[in-house]
């Protein structure tokens, strides 16, 4: 364990204790929210992404303990154990490095080399490959043909008959071409050679037929420096039939370093012995590590997509959400008409209906004057406009409608990816059971503005589609990526536990499906809780899972304040000590003007001091501190707001030179796609976010920012514009 514990804090550069401390809160089931918050003093601080990245290796080197443990032993039960080889598997950093150690010693499928063992030709390969024998090697294999000393049944079997000299020597060369390709040492040095110097190198199948995949028509880059959404590409690609896809390697300089282990000088062997290393290498070495060349470079470039889709998907999830609006949600759609619903500043659906104003129908006087009547009638001041089919001519009929209303009225496109999934989900049934499917779309995307993260919790992460490349990684991985993203985000925020849906009381930490249900239905049997301490009345919901969740649950009415904040209730009476020594008490904090006296206060605490007169760390207390300077405040306050508009741009309107705002939409590997109010998002190439040197887009953006974007390059034909941040 203390060699794990080591190979993780040099990875993670932290300390050795930090990871101990770290490892011992996870062994006794605390979640990965609740140490990142409340055990902070333990870990030394280590943030909630740090310790996913501790948890996933750390499950990964104990998987790879296990396996070693495996492989001795059924190296050890076979009796072909040496020192040698349990160094080597004591060694290996890897899986695949201890798979490549057990490959000879694995219970093998019918090979040629299988078949020439039963035929009792593996003393003849020893003696090829020891290159020590003068007498001729045609002479010795005639001793082991053994056609005439068989019993007739043995003759029905070939695999047990040696009928030539051929014969023999071919099943002896056999039995050397896979020993060859089974040692490990070798394997590791052509796997070596191939990353550092073989070129990923793609073809069309079919040079005339139009694709996305053109520029990979005739494509190559080192293996080591291809980057992970040029390898994704490449094998959707393949998987199309668009491409073909080979590895091409030095075979010379294989070939060389294989010759120069095993042939000890010129003999009569030699010729046979080139050409059995040539046969090992084509039929069995390189297709084998061609298939784990690829399989390496797929899962790093898998890895790489699935953080770049959790990066961006927290950062929607964690949106800025717009209160205390009435909202008017507009699902664009043509042939269909476009779904509305009205919600109030609560959620609470209003109203609904289905308007035509776009093809074929363009019924835009009917649907203006539906919607005005709408306008008025429920004071709507925000309409969010889905992103979907349709949206730009929705955007530029509202663009123009709203120039019609009594009273100001804005507009924001919405992403809509998995309203549908949501619109047609048993939840929505629950939710909704008396509304039509089409209609739960646009409730979904009016109340994505007003709480992105309470909306986007009801849909499975995956659906979410700000990444790339996310329906071509490994799913479980990337569900179990997402999932913590979304555990993540919800416990960053914190639940009112009053008024939270069962869906995102599931993400919160400590609480599963069935004890969120177990909530809702004690607060509708009992009505709201007063206090946290209420919820072990819960039930399933003990001790244990209390302590995980509690911090993370608000009651922002309830008799405590401090329960409308972070702190956790085994802080409770720290906080009201520090109070007390500020001259103030905790039934203060709902005072908002004693709240910014208070604020003043704090600013001149001396952590260390009080830390140790409070008998608390010094995180913690700065934790508290900065909970009850905005006591209930919302950390998504500091996220960039939505843009308002009024109006429309058109891509017909486009110029070079011209600066515009914009919404970041999505950051991929090589930039980023910018919302900026025409039908097709511009793209920011990586070269043209900063003057600087940057290795990752996400270096200098993220979802959901709002950025200053200059047109560089239009192409009208596409519907593609090039955008510069460099202004």
């Amino acid at each position: 364990m203390d060699k794990i514990i080591g190979t993780i804090a040099g990875e993670l550069n932290v300390k050795d204790t930090q990871v101990e401390n770290a490892v011992k809160l996870i062994d006794e089931g605390n979640t990965i929210p609740f140490i990142a918050r409340y055990r902070k003093e333990a870990t030394g601080g280590l943030s909630d992404e740090v310790l996913r990245n501790l948890f996933d290796r750390l499950s990964y080197l104990r998987n790879l303990e296990t396996r070693k443990e495996e492989v001795v032993k059924s190296i050890d039960e076979q009796g072909k154990m040496t020192d040698e080889i349990l160094q080597a598997i004591a060694g290996a950093k890897t899986l695949a490095e201890v798979e490549d150690i057990y490959r000879p010693y694995k219970q093998k499928k019918k090979t040629r080399a299988t078949v020439a063992k039963a035929k009792g030709l593996e003393p003849l390969a020893n003696i090829i490959i020891e290159q020590t024998e003068t007498k001729d090697i045609h002479e010795i294999a005639k001793e082991y043909i053994n056609v005439d000393t068989l019993s007739e049944e043995d003759k029905k079997n070939k695999d047990k008959v040696v009928n030539s000299v051929e014969e023999a020597i071919q099943g002896a060369l056999d039995i050397i071409a896979e020993d060859i390709s089974d040692n490990a040492d070798f394997r590791k040095k052509i796997k070596k050679i191939c990353y550092r110097e073989g070129l990923i190198t793609t073809k069309a199948v079919n040079p005339e037929e139009k694709s996305n995949y053109e520029m990979y028509y005739d494509y190559s880059e080192l293996a080591f420096r291809i980057p992970s959404h040029r390898i994704l590409a490449i094998n959707r690609g393949e998987k199309e039939e668009f491409l073909k896809v080979k590895i091409d390697k030095k075979e010379d300089k294989i070939l060389n370093i294989l010759e120069k282990s095993i042939i000890k000088g010129e003999t009569q062997f030699t010729v046979m012995l080139k050409e059995t290393i040539l046969d090992s290498f084509k039929r069995l070495i390189e297709p084998s590590i061609d298939r784990e060349i690829r399989a390496d470079l797929t899962e790093k470039a898998e890895e790489q997509a699935i953080k770049v889709f959790g990066k961006n998907s927290k950062q929607l999830l964690l949106g800025a959400p717009i209160k205390g609006k009435t909202v008017m949600g507009f699902d664009p759609a043509y042939r269909t008409g476009c779904k509305i619903a009205v919600i109030d500043e609560t959620g609470k659906l209003l109203d609904y209906t289905t308007v035509y104003p776009t093809e074929p129908q363009n019924d835009v006087e009917g649907a203006e004057k539906e919607l005005l009547k709408l306008i008025k009638k429920d004071n709507i001041n925000m309409i969010a406009i889905g992103n979907g089919t349709a949206s730009r001519e929705s955007e530029s009929f509202v663009a123009n409608m709203i120039k019609k209303a009594d009273n100001e009225v804005n507009y924001v496109i919405v992403s809509e990816a998995g309203a549908s999934v949501y619109s047609a989900s048993k939840l929505a049934t629950e939710e909704y059971p008396d509304i039509n499917v089409s209609i739960r779309g646009a409730i979904s995307i009016a109340r994505r503005l007003q709480d992105p993260l309470a909306e986007l919790v009801k849909i499975d992460p995956k659906a979410i589609g700000v990444g790339q490349y996310q329906h071509d990684v490994n799913q479980k991985r990337l569900g179990e990526t997402l999932t913590g993203v979304v555990e993540d985000s919800v416990n960053k925020v914190g639940v009112d536990v009053n008024t939270a849906t069962p869906s995102l009381l599931s993400y919160v930490s400590g609480i599963n499906n069935t004890i969120a249900k177990n909530i809702v239905k004690y607060r509708d049997e009992n009505g709201k809780l007063k206090t946290r301490k209420e919820l072990l009345k819960v039930p399933k919901l003990g001790k244990v899972a209390f302590e995980q969740c509690a911090g993370f649950l608000r009651i922002l009415d309830g008799s405590n304040p401090l329960e409308a904040t972070a702190v956790h209730p085994e802080s409770y009476e720290v906080a009201e000590r520090l109070l007390k020594d500020l001259g103030f008490k905790k039934e203060d904090l709902k005072d908002k003007e004693k709240v910014m006296s208070l604020r003043e206060k704090l600013k001149t605490v001396d952590v260390q001091k009080s830390a140790k007169e409070l008998e608390v760390g010094e995180m913690t207390l700065k934790d508290i501190i900065e909970e009850l300077s905005k006591p209930g405040r919302d950390p998504r306050e500091d996220m960039p707001k939505p843009i308002l508009r009024q109006d429309v741009l058109k891509f017909e309107d486009l110029k070079d030179g011209m600066v515009l705002t914009g919404t970041v939409r999505n950051v991929i590997d090589f930039g980023a796609f910018v919302d900026i109010g025409v039908k097709y998002d511009g793209l920011v190439h990586i070269s043209e976010m900063s003057d600087k040197y940057i290795k990752n887009p996400s270096e200098v953006v993220s979802v959901g920012d709002i950025v200053k974007v200059k047109v560089i390059k239009i192409d009208m034909d596409r519907h593609k514009v090039s955008l510069s941040m460099k202004i």
